[in-house]
């Protein structure tokens, strides 16, 4: 049941860390202020969503691997620190506060500075966990 329930749960973060990306940069460039709103509205709504697809996904992969050796499992376990930590510590108090000011419909240096934050280190996050997927289809063969 590990075997699909981490592969599955990892895809779905990524697609759901992805989705928040795009729709900020959409809303930025195509739209108005209310629709930046509401995208940094449900962003934070996608975190009850994410957080828990996210604890699965490190929990089932720390699971599978177990006392695997070998450079793509090392290169994941290295991966999977700053993931958490750029989630932790950045992406979700810059999501908080962006929700906040655009709430209030301060769409003023402040915002834009920590949404620029925001977009940084939700790029690496999603660089990082795309070449986790990657290297997690070359462990099972798929992927050359």
């Amino acid at each position: 049941m590990l075997k699909t329930l981490h592969p599955v749960a990892g895809a779905f973060a990524l697609v759901l860390i992805t989705t928040f990306w795009l729709s900020t940069v959409m809303a930025e460039v195509f739209a108005g202020p209310e629709l930046v709103a509401l995208v940094k509205a449900a962003i934070p709504w996608g975190f009850l969503l994410l957080v828990p697809l996210l604890a699965l996904a490190g929990v089932s992969g720390f699971r599978l691997a177990g006392k695997m050796r070998g450079p793509l499992v090392a290169a994941k376990r290295r991966r999977m620190p700053i993931i958490a930590a750029n989630g932790i510590v950045v992406l979700i108090p810059c999501a908080l506060f962006l929700a906040s000011k655009a709430e209030a419909g301060a769409f003023d240096a402040s915002f834009y500075a920590v949404q620029a934050i925001e977009l940084v280190f939700g790029a690496i996050n999603i660089a990082l966990m795309a070449m986790n997927m990657r290297d997690g289809l070359r462990m099972k063969g798929r992927r050359r």
